[in-house]
């Protein structure tokens, strides 16, 4: 299983999360969606597309763009679609006998 969390919060699990460039993209439907709030950041990928970002906000604290996803990405990129990955201070940990 593989676990996202961020101030002592899971924010998304799952056993099936694609790793892409050192990132586990979650299935978006493994995402707690309470703690997403869009954002209007958008950045370009040469072979992924364009991401979009997300906020999170837990307890009150925000961490913006700590995820992002593409929601059209290229075709050498459809492996990511309908997934979510995240950064900035988010833990992504793998519990033992978990694979990606």
């Amino acid at each position: 299983m593989t676990t996202a969390s961020w101030q002592g919060v899971v924010i998304a699990e799952s056993e099936d999360t694609v790793v892409v460039e050192g990132n586990h993209y979650f299935p978006a439907e493994s995402v707690r969606a309470e703690y997403l709030r869009p954002s209007g950041t958008t950045t370009v990928c040469g072979w992924k597309g364009t991401a979009g970002y997300y906020t999170l906000e837990v307890d009150g604290r925000s961490n913006p763009d700590a995820a992002w996803f593409y929601s059209d990405p290229m075709p050498g990129a459809e492996h990511v679609r309908g997934r979510v990955a995240f950064w900035r201070g988010v833990d992504v940990t793998e519990s033992a006998g978990a694979t990606a």
